[in-house]
């Protein structure tokens, strides 16, 4: 008899939805909502509305409310077994933050069948629109959190992260400080991932512990609420904030609202929904500490399970409470597959001609050393610029191997914080397909990587977490690794080994880059 469990994922341009069968260890389903192109009526870009001065990034939660009520419609229509389904969990895009009035509770518990979700939701916001991760306006808030903590170690120590922009504490600081009438009409303020599980439970959802380290506002340490971040943020915030919760926090039934009009199994548990960098790590299958990932996306992030907190000195990197228990680690380099295509483009060539270029030319590229910094960094923060050591601007092999091994041992250098030397790293993403750039990971860490050819990690994250939450409620205990282990076995045919002759290159080559990259972010 299968068990069906859903997950859902809404990240900056798209739903998506993959429902598991934990029986037979198979995806039944693997689906997605693009914003722009099957909600063209909010006039989206990329699924966000920006500003002009390009700071602000805003999208709209009834967006995600009625993307909601689409994917649901299609599965229905669909006749995928919506009610034989056992649990549903979400992810949701990290930072983004939700404000509603103090009626959203009474609202959510007693939807109008007639209206759609957006129409239910649309009667409780305080603010129509959502800061999402992409916004970089609030810089001046940051600082005045930032100094109230007691400067950046303190805040690192206190709440697992510098303060950043994206964060959500510094965005309900600007929202404070600007529209004090709003903020004080906002009765609950939610994540993107309460608030669609909000949805979904027919309730006001706590926010897991994961998610909520992305905010500067818990305690990282002892995962609650930090008095003196709440304090430095904004008035009465206690109040709208909703309870903390573990990952695998059941909230109930599912809303009947989705029983009535979708059919959806009455009995179907609604579990919290967590961030899409937490859920990522579930749908990883990194569930045990001394496991990495590296994602090869528009940036690229680094990331692995912890047992213990352990927080960066330079503030670069994040700590995250891990699904599984402990920990995760993340770091984001925002100058990812972004910078990888500006060096292919400038040159003309496509990406068979790009990791033709890199075979052409030695490991270690013969001390040809490039910063790429196309866009803005943040891990190290610093301002755009490309800077070439050795490197001729129109030497074309040296430019496509330079930007690779740049990336490499500059992962290499900001994750040393973790401490734990990765045994293997999973390498996902679009970029994971380039066999050249994958041999140079291998041979930068000295340890093998392994291809994961996962599709929507962090939906499926969210199933995996729905099925555990669900089998531990049922059976009294749920082994991660057994739940995990059929969803997220990586290309045991695609691995690649580190070369000890390479291995020892890297070991001298990034020394010399970091003596590189610290001269110029001081100026030299």
């Amino acid at each position: 008899m299968p068990s069906y469990f859903l997950g859902l994922d809404s990240s900056t341009q798209s739903l998506s939805s993959i429902l598991i069968d934990l029986d037979s260890g198979q995806i039944q389903d693997d689906r997605s909502i693009q914003f722009d192109r099957d909600l063209p009526d909010y006039k989206t870009t990329n699924g966000v509305y920006r500003h002009p001065n390009g700071d602000v990034v805003h999208s709209s939660p009834l967006l995600w409310a009625e993307a909601l009520d689409r994917l649901f419609q299609q599965l229905k229509k669909d006749k995928l077994p919506l009610g034989e389904i056992l649990a549903i969990s979400g992810s949701g895009q990290q930072h983004g933050s939700v404000y509603m009035t103090g009626n959203a509770e009474k609202q959510f518990r007693e939807m109008d069948l007639n209206g759609s979700l957006a129409d239910n939701v649309a009667r409780v916001l305080s603010r129509p629109t959502s800061p999402v991760w992409m916004d970089n306006s609030t810089s001046s808030e940051c600082a005045e959190i930032r100094e109230a903590l007691g400067g950046k170690n303190a805040a690192v120590a206190a709440t697992g992260s510098d303060l950043f922009e994206r964060f959500t504490g510094p965005q309900i600081r600007k929202f404070a400080t600007e529209e004090p009438g709003a903020y004080r009409q906002t009765g609950h303020i939610a994540l993107v991932s309460s608030f669609l599980s909000s949805l979904v439970a027919g309730q006001i959802s706590p926010i897991d512990f994961g998610d909520g380290a992305g905010m500067n506002l818990m305690d990282i340490n002892r995962l609650t609420w930090h008095p003196l971040a709440l304090e430095a943020t904004a008035p009465d915030l206690r109040s709208k904030l909703p309870a903390l919760a573990g990952s695998h926090t059941h909230l109930g039934v599912v809303n009947p609202y989705l029983v009535l009009k979708y059919g959806l199994n009455p009995a179907a548990k609604a579990v919290i929904w967590s961030g899409d960098n937490p859920c990522s790590l579930i749908g990883t299958g990194l569930v045990k500490p001394g496991m990495t990932a590296i994602s090869l996306g528009t940036s690229d992030t680094l990331f692995g399970a912890m047992s213990e907190c352990k927080t960066d000195p330079r503030g670069e990197g994040h700590v995250f409470g891990s699904p599984a228990g402990g920990y995760m680690s993340l770091i984001c380099f925002k100058n990812g597959s972004l910078a990888r295509e500006m060096v292919k483009d400038d040159y003309g060539l496509d990406w068979m001609a790009f990791s033709k270029a890199i075979r052409e030319t030695p490991v270690g590229n013969d001390g040809k050393l490039m910063l790429p910094w196309f866009d803005p960094e943040i891990v190290p923060r610093t301002k755009a610029g490309v800077h070439r050591k050795k490197l001729d601007k129109d030497d074309i092999p040296g430019n496509c191997r330079a930007v690779v091994e740049a990336q490499m041992m500059s992962m290499r250098l900001h994750s040393d914080w973790m401490g734990d030397t990765p045994t293997r790293i999973y390498a996902t993403g679009g970029a994971s397909a380039n066999q050249e750039i994958l041999q140079i990971m291998a041979n930068v860490h000295n340890a093998p990587v392994y291809r994961q050819e996962t599709a929507n990690g962090a939906a499926l994250g969210a199933a995996l977490r729905a099925a555990h939450a669900w089998t531990k409620d049922t059976f009294g205990d749920a082994d991660w690794e057994h739940i995990v282990a059929p969803f997220t076995q990586p290309d045991l045919e695609s691995v690649f080994t580190p070369d000890p002759q390479a291995v020892d290159v890297y070991e001298s080559l990034v020394k010399i880059y970091a003596t590189f990259e610290s001269d110029n972010l001081n100026g030299g």
